[in-house]
This record gives structure tokens, sequence and C-alpha cells, in this order.
């Protein structure tokens, strides 16, 4: 009696994934709740464990294809299957597993349960669609790009306009194929180009007193709270003051409604080797400063391990970019559709001012606020920045929410 490995529920909104890599051979032996195979969403990367223990004893979906919620993924049979060893040498052969015969795409590859339900459906021959999936695989995208006509049944060269490119230069080149969190990133970001009425307004604070309650502190509220206290807690709070006394910056456009967001979810966007990714600190003005802190670097290690979940991701209001960790003086952050507003953080450095008419040297950091300016007029842009600047200058405003 075989055990199917299905894709599992990936959350809200998110009906597909893209199969990034399988962990285990057709014949290996497997163990419950071992990761078996690794699925990319637009959101995140999860692994699919084993339901059961025993053999892996069919791979339905291959890596590159793109499958739905729900979808058989493979299946897990009795028996003791093919251990792997450190020595080759001791590994017995697997024992080859016999495959239901299926319709196969112009590659000879056999197409995969959600292909073959649409080839079938739409009564067409796959050997006219061009594959895009891994060795060539037809996907169920291709299906749809071809029925849409996005793709011609026989697919010629596309016109590709290339710098010229010496001879030597080819064998140098490594082309790898897009992630789906990545895909996703690269198309979120050009709608909002296209869609909101994207505009950035600049300030600059002194962060002279902020760092000096951070120096004066920092000890003892690590020893209280088992958390360091960065900035990043003191950004969150001065945002929170700044969206209630300018409420169009938290609001997002539905139809031709305007949605005023009573709530403060708070998103902090995460680098991480696969993309960005920008949970959210739920209800962040209920929050203190360790409590920010803590959920922040629970963030951010979640985050660069893929164990994030989906939920923690949606719902954002309002969103804080931090370039200056990477070095960045000055940038115009692109908003988190549909939200109306991102802040972008800096670096910190040391520049001479004109304070009480004398010339010091202190610590500033450019901010940068982007904006719908469909939803946010250009005299609340600057009054937002205007209120943080004034509570980070002046940390006594944040502890008497002024």
């Amino acid at each position: 009696m075989s055990i199917e490995i299905r894709v599992p529920t990936l959350g809200e909104s998110v009906t597909e994934a893209t199969i990034a890599q399988w962990f285990k051979k057709a014949g290996e032996a497997v163990s419950v709740d071992e990761p078996l195979v690794e699925l990319e969403t637009d959101k995140v990367t999860i692994e699919v464990p084993a339901p059961a223990a025993g053999v892996l004893s069919e791979i339905i979906a291959q890596d590159g294809e793109t499958v739905e919620v729900g979808a058989l993924l493979g299946a897990i049979g009795e028996g003791t299957g093919v251990v792997q060893t450190p020595s080759p040498a001791a590994q017995p052969e697997a024992v080859p597993v016999a495959q239901p015969s299926a319709p196969t795409d112009n590659n000879a590859h056999p197409l995969s349960p959600a292909v073959n339900k649409l080839v079938a459906e739409n009564k067409i021959d796959p050997g006219t669609i061009a594959g895009t999936g891994k060795d060539g695989r037809l996907t169920k995208g291709d299906v749809l790009s071809a029925l849409d006509g996005a793709v011609p049944a026989a697919p010629a060269p596309a016109l590709q306009v290339k710098a010229p490119v010496s001879p030597g230069d080819g064998v140098r080149e490594e082309r790898v194929r897009m992630t789906r969190l990545r895909q996703t990133i690269a198309t979120r970001l050009k709608d909002a180009q296209n869609t909101a009425a994207m505009l950035t307004t600049f300030n600059e604070v002194d962060m002279t007193n902020i760092m000096a309650v951070r120096k004066d502190y920092k000890e003892l509220f690590e020893k209280k709270h088992g958390v360091k206290l960065g900035f990043m807690s003191f950004f969150v709070k001065a945002c929170i003051g700044a969206l209630r006394d300018v409420p169009a910056v938290n609001a997002q456009i539905d139809g031709t409604d305007l949605v005023y967001k009573n709530y403060y979810h708070v998103g902090v966007a995460v680098g991480t080797e696969k993309g960005l990714v920008v949970p959210v600190v739920r209800d962040a003005d209920m929050l203190s400063l360790a409590g920010i802190e803590k959920t922040i670097n629970d963030f951010g290690a979640r985050a660069r391990d893929g164990k994030l979940g989906i939920d923690e991701m949606q719902g954002g209001t309002f969103t804080i970019s931090n370039g200056g960790v990477y070095g960045s003086l000055m940038s115009t952050p692109i908003l988190n559709a549909p939200q109306s507003g991102i802040l972008g953080m800096h670096k910190i450095q040391e520049r001479p001012m004109a304070v009480n008419g004398e010339i010091k040297v202190r610590p500033m950091m450019y901010l940068a606020l982007s904006y719908d300016h469909r939803i946010v007029d250009g005299k609340e842009a600057v009054t937002f920045l205007v209120r943080i600047k004034e509570q980070l200058e002046d940390p006594q405003r944040l502890v008497l929410d002024l």
C-alpha cells in the first residue's frame, strides 16, 4: 500500500508553487517527517516532509514544474529501499521502480498530471509547445501560455537585442533560472511602479540623542530583556506616532474607496540569500521597545533559514527598509503594494552641521519616504518625515507620545 505525497496548503491567496528540488531519489529509503521536496512559492520556500517511513517509490512532479495545492507529488511505498552511505562501494544499487506510462512532450519527458489534464481537456499536441521546465519539460505555465496565445504553438526564436560579446566571453557566463521568489519580487516591484503615482521625499535626522540613549542603556536593556537594543525599535515607534498624525500614509486604495487602517502592522524588510522578504510586526503599537526588538530578531533569524510562515508576511500596513546596514547613504525605496508608504533608513554618517550658529560634527542619517501620491499629498508626506525626525531627535517624545 502506497501513501501519497501531496502539496500542502500554502497559505492565504497562495494557490501554487514550483518544485525547487527533491532531496531523495526514487527507490531511496525515507523516514517519517524527513524533508522530501522543497517548494518555492511567491512568498517563501517550504519543505514537504515524508508523511510516513518507507521507500520513495515514485516521483511524479519533477524539478521546475509548477504544482497546485493538493497536487500529487509522489508516493511512499513499503520496504527499506536504498540507504545512502558515505562509501560509494557500500551502496547497493537501487531497484528500478516501475513507472506508469504517461503522455510525453516533444522531448520524451512524462507529463505531470496537471499538464496532462490541461492537454487532454484542450486537445493540444504537447509536441507543439516548447517546455521551459528542467531539461525542457513541459510545465502547466507553458500550456496556459500557449492557450492564451502568449506563445505560438510552434515557437520561433525570440528577437533579443544584446550587446556585442566577444567569442571568448560566452564560456565565462553563467545562466541561472530565477527562483519563484525572485520572479515575484520583480513582478510586484514593477507593478508598484506602473500602478502607483509614486514619489519620494527626503529629510535627515540627527542621531546624537538616540545613540546616547542606546549607549547608556544597552547593557541594562540586554540584561533585563535578553535582546540587544537596536535602532529599528525606535524607528518603528516613531513611525507609529507619525502614522497616527498622518493616517493617509497608513491607508490604501480599494477600487474607488480609500481604506484607512486603524491598526499598525509594520513590515520590516529583511535581506536573505534568495531575495528580500518583509515579515510583519503585527499591532506594533501595542509592543514595547523590547517586544519589537525580540520580534524583529526572531524574524531575521528565521528569514535567513527560510523558516518564515506565509501568514507572517501578509497584512502589513506600512513598511520600513534599512539600506543603511549595507552602507547605503541615500535611496528611493519602492512601495510594497497595496501600501501607500515605505520608509527608507540609511547609513549613519558624521557630517559637519550648523548647530546654534556653530559648526559641529553630528551623526546624521538621511530618511526617504516613498509614497503613493494618489492617496498622500506632498504636504502630508513632508509632515510625516518631520514628525519622525522630531521624535528621534528628542527621544522623550517617544516616551510621552508627543
